[in-house]
């Protein structure tokens, strides 16, 4: 079983990552030539490409947090109904807690994307006190949060992944694990 949520894991992480990166990097760069063309379409030189970069980078970083959170409801939709190492979570229909939905839209994952969420902001809480504890007795940072960033919160964002996983057939009654 442990296997299946591994294999679970890694395919949403992979699909995780794709997406938020994919999509940040084209809202980015469109934001990029828009403020480039909004500003008189200087000749290209080294010094605009530069400038044009630091732009990129800039909003890479604000349009990923925003992204991050598109991707999180979409991915959440190609995580039922897949089998791996013999196991697949199943979305059970509002009407009749026997049938299950196959497939699994984005209206159907409403309800289970609220709870999931809510899930993984506590389990992200969790490892954030946790990193504050270690932070404060190990390290030698003079302020609280001088090690956190948007990647750090990715990570941490990635790991609860995985144990929300575990918990949410437990935590949400329309989700449940069957052999395939």
């Amino acid at each position: 079983m442990s296997r299946f949520y591994l294999l679970l894991w890694l395919r949403w992480l992979t699909r995780l990552t794709l997406c938020s990166l994919a999509l940040a990097s084209v809202f980015s760069l469109l934001v990029t030539v828009f403020i480039y063309v909004n500003q008189g379409t200087q000749s290209l030189n080294a010094e605009v490409w530069l400038a044009l970069f630091e732009i990129f980078k800039f909003w890479f970083v604000v349009l990923w947090s925003l992204t991050l959170l598109i991707a999180l409801f979409r991915s959440l939709k190609y995580v039922f109904n897949s089998c791996a190492n013999g196991y697949e979570l199943i979305l059970l229909s509002c009407k009749s807690k026997s049938e299950y939905i196959s497939p699994v839209g984005y209206g159907d994952l409403i309800k289970v994307w609220r709870k999931w969420l809510t899930l993984m902001i506590w389990l992200v809480g969790a490892q954030m006190i946790v990193a504050l504890i270690f932070t404060a007795l190990f390290t030698a940072y003079d302020a609280i949060f001088d090690w956190f960033n948007i990647y750090v919160l990715y990570v941490f964002v990635l790991l609860a992944g995985y144990f929300s996983f575990t918990f949410l057939s437990a935590r949400c009654k329309l989700v449940k694990v069957r052999k395939c």
